[in-house]
Protein backbone atom coordinates (compact mmCIF):
# COMPACT_ATOMS: atom_id res chain seq x y z
CA UNK A 1 0.00 0.00 0.00
CA UNK A 2 1.20 3.54 -0.80
CA UNK A 3 0.19 5.57 2.09
CA UNK A 4 1.57 4.99 5.27
CA UNK A 5 0.08 2.53 7.61
CA UNK A 6 -0.17 2.60 11.45
CA UNK A 7 0.64 -0.68 12.90
CA UNK A 8 -2.21 -2.06 15.31
CA UNK A 9 -0.97 -4.58 18.07
CA UNK A 10 -4.15 -6.41 16.99
CA UNK A 11 -3.07 -7.36 13.64
CA UNK A 12 -0.47 -10.19 15.23
CA UNK A 13 -3.36 -11.48 17.43
CA UNK A 14 -5.91 -11.79 14.47
CA UNK A 15 -3.28 -13.46 12.73
CA UNK A 16 -2.77 -16.32 15.26
CA UNK A 17 -6.22 -16.85 15.17
CA UNK A 18 -6.51 -17.43 11.68
CA UNK A 19 -6.04 -20.83 11.92
CA UNK A 20 -8.40 -21.66 14.26
CA UNK A 21 -12.41 -22.44 13.02
CA UNK A 22 -14.04 -20.38 14.81
CA UNK A 23 -15.00 -17.16 13.08
CA UNK A 24 -12.91 -14.29 13.64
CA UNK A 25 -14.87 -11.24 14.50
CA UNK A 26 -13.63 -7.83 14.46
CA UNK A 27 -15.70 -5.26 16.37
CA UNK A 28 -15.06 -1.43 17.15
CA UNK A 29 -16.26 1.85 17.05
CA UNK A 30 -16.51 3.79 13.00
CA UNK A 31 -12.99 4.89 11.37
CA UNK A 32 -10.75 3.03 13.91
CA UNK A 33 -9.41 1.25 11.01
CA UNK A 34 -10.82 -2.11 10.68
CA UNK A 35 -10.99 -2.58 7.60
CA UNK A 36 -7.51 -1.19 6.86
CA UNK A 37 -6.66 -4.22 9.27
CA UNK A 38 -8.27 -6.97 7.51
CA UNK A 39 -7.04 -5.76 4.73
CA UNK A 40 -3.66 -5.89 5.73
CA UNK A 41 -4.43 -9.55 6.79
CA UNK A 42 -5.67 -10.84 3.77
CA UNK A 43 -2.68 -8.78 2.19
CA UNK A 44 -0.52 -11.33 4.43
CA UNK A 45 -2.04 -14.76 3.29
CA UNK A 46 -1.74 -14.02 -0.21
CA UNK A 47 1.69 -13.57 0.38
CA UNK A 48 1.96 -16.97 2.25
CA UNK A 49 -0.08 -18.29 -1.15
CA UNK A 50 -3.46 -18.79 0.85
CA UNK A 51 -6.73 -18.18 -1.48
CA UNK A 52 -8.57 -15.41 -0.13
CA UNK A 53 -12.30 -13.18 -0.98
CA UNK A 54 -12.78 -9.82 0.64
CA UNK A 55 -16.49 -8.39 0.70
CA UNK A 56 -17.31 -5.71 1.82
CA UNK A 57 -21.50 -4.99 2.51
CA UNK A 58 -21.48 -1.77 2.22
CA UNK A 59 -20.48 -2.10 -1.82
CA UNK A 60 -23.90 -2.65 -3.47
CA UNK A 61 -21.94 -5.62 -5.85
CA UNK A 62 -20.62 -7.28 -2.89
CA UNK A 63 -23.69 -7.16 -0.90
CA UNK A 64 -25.42 -9.32 -3.77
CA UNK A 65 -23.35 -12.18 -3.18
CA UNK A 66 -25.06 -12.24 0.31
CA UNK A 67 -28.30 -12.01 -0.89
CA UNK A 68 -28.50 -16.01 0.66
CA UNK A 69 -26.18 -18.83 2.40
CA UNK A 70 -26.32 -20.62 -0.73
CA UNK A 71 -25.60 -17.40 -2.83
CA UNK A 72 -22.84 -17.00 -0.89
CA UNK A 73 -21.68 -20.52 -0.53
CA UNK A 74 -21.84 -21.08 -4.34
CA UNK A 75 -19.46 -17.38 -4.68
CA UNK A 76 -17.29 -19.03 -2.24
CA UNK A 77 -16.98 -22.21 -4.08
CA UNK A 78 -16.33 -20.15 -7.45
CA UNK A 79 -13.46 -19.19 -5.86
CA UNK A 80 -11.70 -21.57 -3.84
CA UNK A 81 -13.27 -24.80 -4.85
CA UNK A 82 -13.31 -27.24 -2.19
CA UNK A 83 -10.32 -26.12 -1.07
CA UNK A 84 -9.16 -24.23 1.97
CA UNK A 85 -9.87 -20.42 1.76
CA UNK A 86 -10.41 -17.39 3.87
CA UNK A 87 -13.72 -15.64 3.73
CA UNK A 88 -12.85 -11.61 4.92
CA UNK A 89 -16.59 -10.24 4.83
CA UNK A 90 -16.12 -6.21 6.09
CA UNK A 91 -19.97 -4.02 7.85
CA UNK A 92 -21.01 -7.58 8.45
CA UNK A 93 -23.55 -5.86 10.29
CA UNK A 94 -25.38 -4.78 6.79
CA UNK A 95 -26.94 -8.18 6.39
CA UNK A 96 -30.27 -8.60 8.01
CA UNK A 97 -30.24 -11.11 10.93
CA UNK A 98 -26.51 -11.29 10.21
CA UNK A 99 -25.98 -13.52 13.29
CA UNK A 100 -28.42 -16.75 12.16
CA UNK A 101 -26.82 -16.14 9.00
CA UNK A 102 -23.48 -16.77 9.49
CA UNK A 103 -23.69 -19.12 12.11
CA UNK A 104 -25.69 -20.96 9.14
CA UNK A 105 -22.22 -20.93 7.07
CA UNK A 106 -20.42 -21.85 9.87
CA UNK A 107 -22.34 -25.23 10.92
CA UNK A 108 -22.20 -26.25 7.03
CA UNK A 109 -18.39 -26.76 8.43
CA UNK A 110 -16.82 -25.85 4.97
CA UNK A 111 -13.54 -25.51 4.41
CA UNK A 112 -13.60 -22.02 4.45
CA UNK A 113 -12.54 -19.93 7.71
CA UNK A 114 -14.83 -16.68 8.07
CA UNK A 115 -13.23 -13.46 9.06
CA UNK A 116 -15.87 -10.44 10.23
CA UNK A 117 -15.90 -6.95 10.75
CA UNK A 118 -18.25 -4.19 11.45
CA UNK A 119 -18.86 -0.80 13.53
CA UNK A 120 -19.67 -0.87 17.22
CA UNK A 121 -23.24 -0.70 16.16
CA UNK A 122 -26.24 -2.36 17.95
CA UNK A 123 -26.87 -4.40 15.07
CA UNK A 124 -23.92 -6.44 15.35
CA UNK A 125 -23.73 -6.47 19.05
CA UNK A 126 -27.07 -7.82 19.61
CA UNK A 127 -27.81 -10.09 16.32
CA UNK A 128 -23.76 -11.47 16.14
CA UNK A 129 -22.91 -11.65 19.21
CA UNK A 130 -25.60 -13.63 20.47
CA UNK A 131 -26.51 -15.90 17.40
CA UNK A 132 -22.94 -17.02 17.08
CA UNK A 133 -22.43 -17.89 21.17
CA UNK A 134 -19.45 -20.50 20.85
CA UNK A 135 -18.48 -19.78 17.02
CA UNK A 136 -16.60 -16.74 16.60
CA UNK A 137 -13.72 -15.09 19.12
CA UNK A 138 -14.25 -11.36 19.21
CA UNK A 139 -11.49 -8.72 18.74
CA UNK A 140 -11.92 -4.83 19.63
CA UNK A 141 -10.49 -2.73 17.78
CA UNK A 142 -10.44 0.98 19.43
CA UNK A 143 -8.66 3.87 18.09
CA UNK A 144 -4.95 3.91 17.95
CA UNK A 145 -3.21 3.40 21.86
CA UNK A 146 -0.53 5.87 22.75
CA UNK A 147 2.62 3.33 22.50
CA UNK A 148 0.80 2.51 18.78
CA UNK A 149 0.96 6.56 18.26
CA UNK A 150 4.61 7.05 19.46
CA UNK A 151 5.61 4.36 17.46
CA UNK A 152 4.44 5.52 14.45
CA UNK A 153 5.52 9.17 14.72
CA UNK A 154 9.12 7.73 15.99
CA UNK A 155 9.08 5.83 12.05
CA UNK A 156 9.32 2.49 13.75
CA UNK A 157 12.83 3.33 14.40
CA UNK A 158 13.00 1.29 18.00
CA UNK A 159 10.90 -1.12 17.77
CA UNK A 160 11.35 -3.15 21.03
CA UNK A 161 13.59 -0.18 22.50
CA UNK A 162 10.16 1.87 22.62
CA UNK A 163 10.65 2.16 26.48
CA UNK A 164 14.46 3.03 26.60
CA UNK A 165 13.26 6.13 24.31
CA UNK A 166 10.46 7.25 26.64
CA UNK A 167 12.83 7.13 29.47
CA UNK A 168 15.89 9.17 27.64
CA UNK A 169 14.07 11.67 25.65
CA UNK A 170 11.63 13.71 27.99
CA UNK A 171 11.55 16.36 25.70
CA UNK A 172 10.13 14.21 22.75
CA UNK A 173 8.04 12.12 24.93
CA UNK A 174 6.33 14.85 25.99
CA UNK A 175 4.96 16.47 22.64
CA UNK A 176 3.90 13.44 21.87
CA UNK A 177 2.38 12.69 24.92
CA UNK A 178 0.69 16.38 24.14
CA UNK A 179 -0.27 15.90 20.61
CA UNK A 180 -2.20 12.46 21.64
CA UNK A 181 -3.94 14.34 24.58
CA UNK A 182 -5.15 17.10 21.85
CA UNK A 183 -6.14 14.89 19.09
CA UNK A 184 -6.42 11.45 20.25
CA UNK A 185 -6.10 8.49 18.58
CA UNK A 186 -8.57 8.07 15.37
CA UNK A 187 -6.09 6.85 12.55
CA UNK A 188 -7.31 9.13 10.19
CA UNK A 189 -6.97 12.10 12.63
CA UNK A 190 -2.93 11.10 13.39
CA UNK A 191 -2.58 11.14 9.54
CA UNK A 192 -3.76 14.35 8.84
CA UNK A 193 -0.74 16.81 8.29
CA UNK A 194 -2.17 20.04 10.21
CA UNK A 195 -4.13 21.22 13.35
CA UNK A 196 -6.88 22.26 11.78
CA UNK A 197 -7.45 19.16 9.11
CA UNK A 198 -7.39 17.29 12.37
CA UNK A 199 -9.96 19.45 13.79
CA UNK A 200 -12.23 18.73 10.91
CA UNK A 201 -11.81 15.22 10.33
CA UNK A 202 -12.97 14.69 14.13
CA UNK A 203 -16.66 17.18 13.25
CA UNK A 204 -16.76 15.01 10.15
CA UNK A 205 -16.33 11.36 12.51
CA UNK A 206 -18.62 12.89 15.00
CA UNK A 207 -21.42 14.06 13.01
CA UNK A 208 -21.23 10.81 10.97
CA UNK A 209 -21.85 9.02 14.06
CA UNK A 210 -24.98 11.06 14.93
CA UNK A 211 -26.63 10.28 11.45
CA UNK A 212 -25.38 6.94 11.02
CA UNK A 213 -25.55 5.34 14.25
CA UNK A 214 -27.35 7.50 16.66
CA UNK A 215 -29.97 9.08 14.46
CA UNK A 216 -30.99 5.46 13.39
CA UNK A 217 -30.87 3.65 16.62
CA UNK A 218 -32.95 6.52 18.48
CA UNK A 219 -35.32 6.61 15.71
CA UNK A 220 -35.26 10.24 15.58
CA UNK A 221 -33.46 12.77 13.01
CA UNK A 222 -32.87 15.24 16.28
CA UNK A 223 -30.46 14.46 18.39
CA UNK A 224 -30.10 17.73 20.53
CA UNK A 225 -30.78 16.18 23.84
CA UNK A 226 -28.43 13.40 23.04
CA UNK A 227 -26.07 15.89 21.85
CA UNK A 228 -25.72 17.72 25.12
CA UNK A 229 -25.50 14.66 27.28
CA UNK A 230 -22.42 14.04 25.37
CA UNK A 231 -21.15 17.61 25.98
CA UNK A 232 -22.38 16.89 29.66
CA UNK A 233 -20.53 14.07 30.20
CA UNK A 234 -17.25 15.53 28.27
CA UNK A 235 -16.86 18.34 30.29
CA UNK A 236 -16.77 16.04 33.75
CA UNK A 237 -14.91 13.00 33.02
CA UNK A 238 -13.63 11.44 36.29
CA UNK A 239 -16.66 13.00 38.23
CA UNK A 240 -19.83 10.96 39.83
CA UNK A 241 -22.56 10.88 36.91
CA UNK A 242 -26.10 11.49 38.38
CA UNK A 243 -29.03 10.34 36.18
CA UNK A 244 -31.25 12.00 37.91
CA UNK A 245 -29.22 15.62 37.60
CA UNK A 246 -28.59 14.73 34.04
CA UNK A 247 -32.24 14.47 33.48
CA UNK A 248 -33.03 17.52 35.25
CA UNK A 249 -30.55 19.56 33.15
CA UNK A 250 -31.57 17.97 29.98
CA UNK A 251 -34.92 18.16 30.71
CA UNK A 252 -35.61 14.60 29.49
CA UNK A 253 -36.74 11.57 31.74
CA UNK A 254 -33.86 9.44 33.72
CA UNK A 255 -35.04 6.66 31.78
CA UNK A 256 -34.15 8.10 28.62
CA UNK A 257 -30.52 9.62 29.85
CA UNK A 258 -30.39 5.68 30.96
CA UNK A 259 -30.67 4.84 27.89
CA UNK A 260 -28.64 7.58 25.80
CA UNK A 261 -25.71 6.27 27.96
CA UNK A 262 -26.29 2.76 27.41
CA UNK A 263 -26.06 3.75 23.64
CA UNK A 264 -23.16 5.60 23.96
CA UNK A 265 -21.44 2.47 25.69
CA UNK A 266 -22.57 -0.08 23.23
CA UNK A 267 -21.28 2.40 20.34
CA UNK A 268 -17.41 2.88 22.03
CA UNK A 269 -17.70 6.38 22.94
CA UNK A 270 -17.46 6.07 26.61
CA UNK A 271 -16.74 3.84 29.52
CA UNK A 272 -18.38 3.32 32.33
CA UNK A 273 -16.28 2.59 35.75
CA UNK A 274 -17.99 1.71 38.94
CA UNK A 275 -16.70 1.92 42.50
CA UNK A 276 -14.83 -0.83 44.21
CA UNK A 277 -16.99 -1.95 46.79
CA UNK A 278 -16.36 -5.32 48.56
CA UNK A 279 -19.90 -6.00 48.33
CA UNK A 280 -20.82 -6.59 44.74
CA UNK A 281 -24.27 -5.32 45.27
CA UNK A 282 -23.72 -1.96 46.80
CA UNK A 283 -21.12 -1.44 43.90
CA UNK A 284 -24.05 -1.24 41.54
CA UNK A 285 -26.44 0.83 42.79
CA UNK A 286 -23.73 3.72 43.47
CA UNK A 287 -22.97 6.46 41.38
CA UNK A 288 -20.08 5.64 38.25
CA UNK A 289 -17.83 7.65 36.41
CA UNK A 290 -17.17 7.84 32.44
CA UNK A 291 -14.48 8.34 30.33
CA UNK A 292 -13.78 8.78 26.67
CA UNK A 293 -12.35 6.31 24.31
CA UNK A 294 -11.11 8.70 22.09
CA UNK A 295 -9.50 12.16 23.64
CA UNK A 296 -10.07 14.06 20.51
CA UNK A 297 -13.49 13.41 20.35
CA UNK A 298 -13.67 13.70 24.30
CA UNK A 299 -12.16 17.77 23.59
CA UNK A 300 -14.37 18.34 20.43
CA UNK A 301 -17.49 17.28 22.88
CA UNK A 302 -16.42 20.08 25.57
CA UNK A 303 -15.00 22.24 23.27
CA UNK A 304 -11.59 22.06 24.87
CA UNK A 305 -8.72 24.93 23.60
CA UNK A 306 -5.61 23.51 22.56
CA UNK A 307 -3.32 25.89 25.20
CA UNK A 308 -5.22 24.18 28.20
CA UNK A 309 -4.53 20.38 26.79
CA UNK A 310 -1.57 19.84 28.71
CA UNK A 311 -3.13 21.11 32.30
CA UNK A 312 -6.00 19.73 31.78
CA UNK A 313 -5.66 17.05 34.70
CA UNK A 314 -8.87 15.25 34.00
CA UNK A 315 -7.98 14.52 30.46
CA UNK A 316 -4.75 12.79 31.85
CA UNK A 317 -6.54 10.69 33.92
CA UNK A 318 -8.93 9.74 30.81
CA UNK A 319 -5.47 8.91 28.95
CA UNK A 320 -4.17 6.72 32.21
CA UNK A 321 -7.71 4.98 32.10
CA UNK A 322 -7.07 4.36 28.36
CA UNK A 323 -3.59 2.66 29.06
CA UNK A 324 -5.32 0.57 32.05
CA UNK A 325 -7.92 -0.19 29.92
CA UNK A 326 -5.46 -1.38 27.03
CA UNK A 327 -3.15 -3.29 29.07
CA UNK A 328 -5.54 -5.23 31.28
CA UNK A 329 -8.84 -5.21 30.04
CA UNK A 330 -12.39 -4.42 31.75
CA UNK A 331 -13.74 -7.99 31.86
CA UNK A 332 -10.47 -9.72 33.21
CA UNK A 333 -8.91 -7.52 35.22
CA UNK A 334 -12.04 -4.94 36.36
CA UNK A 335 -11.41 -1.12 36.67
CA UNK A 336 -12.94 0.19 39.27
CA UNK A 337 -12.69 3.68 41.74
CA UNK A 338 -12.64 4.45 45.16
CA UNK A 339 -14.77 7.22 47.59
CA UNK A 340 -14.97 6.92 50.86
CA UNK A 341 -17.64 8.43 52.93
CA UNK A 342 -15.13 10.86 54.19
CA UNK A 343 -14.58 11.80 50.47
CA UNK A 344 -11.21 10.07 50.36
CA UNK A 345 -10.73 9.32 46.60
CA UNK A 346 -8.48 6.75 44.33
CA UNK A 347 -8.95 6.84 40.86
CA UNK A 348 -8.19 3.87 39.83
CA UNK A 349 -8.62 0.19 41.52
CA UNK A 350 -7.29 -2.40 39.50
CA UNK A 351 -8.68 -5.96 40.83
CA UNK A 352 -6.09 -8.33 39.41
CA UNK A 353 -7.32 -11.83 40.43
CA UNK A 354 -7.69 -11.48 44.06
CA UNK A 355 -5.42 -8.77 44.12
CA UNK A 356 -6.19 -5.18 44.89
CA UNK A 357 -3.97 -1.88 43.70
CA UNK A 358 -4.79 1.74 44.13
CA UNK A 359 -3.62 3.93 41.19
CA UNK A 360 -3.57 7.53 41.59
CA UNK A 361 -3.05 10.24 39.08
CA UNK A 362 -0.85 13.38 39.23
CA UNK A 363 -0.93 15.41 36.25
CA UNK A 364 0.98 18.35 37.47
CA UNK A 365 4.34 19.19 37.06
CA UNK A 366 7.01 19.21 39.72
CA UNK A 367 9.81 17.72 41.28
CA UNK A 368 8.01 16.95 44.78
CA UNK A 369 5.65 13.94 44.41
CA UNK A 370 3.70 13.58 47.65
CA UNK A 371 1.38 10.51 49.01
CA UNK A 372 -2.03 12.16 49.47
CA UNK A 373 -4.20 11.11 52.14
CA UNK A 374 -6.61 9.44 50.12
CA UNK A 375 -4.17 6.87 48.96
CA UNK A 376 -3.29 6.53 52.38
CA UNK A 377 -6.60 6.00 53.54
CA UNK A 378 -7.25 3.32 51.14
CA UNK A 379 -4.05 1.81 52.26
CA UNK A 380 -4.61 1.19 55.14
CA UNK A 381 -8.26 0.04 54.81
CA UNK A 382 -7.49 -2.42 52.19
CA UNK A 383 -3.76 -3.31 52.41
CA UNK A 384 -2.96 -3.88 48.98
CA UNK A 385 0.38 -5.58 48.09
CA UNK A 386 1.44 -2.62 45.74
CA UNK A 387 0.59 0.81 44.78
CA UNK A 388 0.87 3.50 42.17
CA UNK A 389 1.04 7.13 41.66
CA UNK A 390 1.09 7.86 37.91
CA UNK A 391 2.96 10.96 36.60
CA UNK A 392 4.14 12.66 33.42
CA UNK A 393 7.43 12.20 33.61
CA UNK A 394 8.21 12.20 37.97
CA UNK A 395 9.49 9.16 39.95
CA UNK A 396 9.79 8.46 43.53
CA UNK A 397 9.19 5.73 46.31
CA UNK A 398 7.03 5.60 49.43
CA UNK A 399 6.16 2.96 51.95
CA UNK A 400 2.86 3.15 53.34
CA UNK A 401 2.45 0.59 56.42
CA UNK A 402 3.83 -2.58 54.75
CA UNK A 403 2.79 -1.60 51.37
CA UNK A 404 5.30 -0.33 48.96
CA UNK A 405 4.07 2.66 46.81
CA UNK A 406 6.04 3.91 43.61
CA UNK A 407 5.73 7.20 41.47
CA UNK A 408 6.14 6.44 37.87
CA UNK A 409 5.58 8.08 34.60
CA UNK A 410 2.32 6.62 32.64
CA UNK A 411 5.13 4.93 29.92
CA UNK A 412 5.80 2.26 32.65
CA UNK A 413 2.23 1.38 32.56
CA UNK A 414 2.91 -0.06 29.47
CA UNK A 415 5.46 -2.09 30.34
CA UNK A 416 4.20 -6.19 30.33
CA UNK A 417 4.04 -7.32 33.87
CA UNK A 418 4.08 -3.76 35.58
CA UNK A 419 1.64 -4.48 38.04
CA UNK A 420 3.05 -8.06 39.59
CA UNK A 421 2.45 -10.60 37.13
CA UNK A 422 -1.27 -9.92 37.31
Amino acid sequence: MDKKIIKRQLFDQIKAHVSHKEITLVVGPRQVGKTTLLKLVEEDLRQEGKKTLFLNLDVESDRAHVISQEALVQYIRLSFGEERGYVFIDEAQRKEDAGRFFKGIYDMDLPYKLLLSGSGSLELKEKIHESMAGRKRVFELLPVTFEEFAAFRTDYRYNDRLMDFFRTSEIETNSLLNEYLQFGGYPGVILCASAKEKLQLLVEIYQSYLVRDISFLLGVEKTDAFTHLVRLLASTIGNLVSVSELSSTLGISAQTVKKYLWYLEQTYIIARVSPYFRNARTELSKMPVYYFSDLGLRNLSAHVASETVESDGFLFENFVFSILRERFGLASNPIHFWRSKGGAEVDFVLQAGAKLIPIEVKSRSGKNIAMSRSLTSFIHQYRPERAFIVTKNHQAQFVVGDTPVEAVPFYELLEKNFIGGS
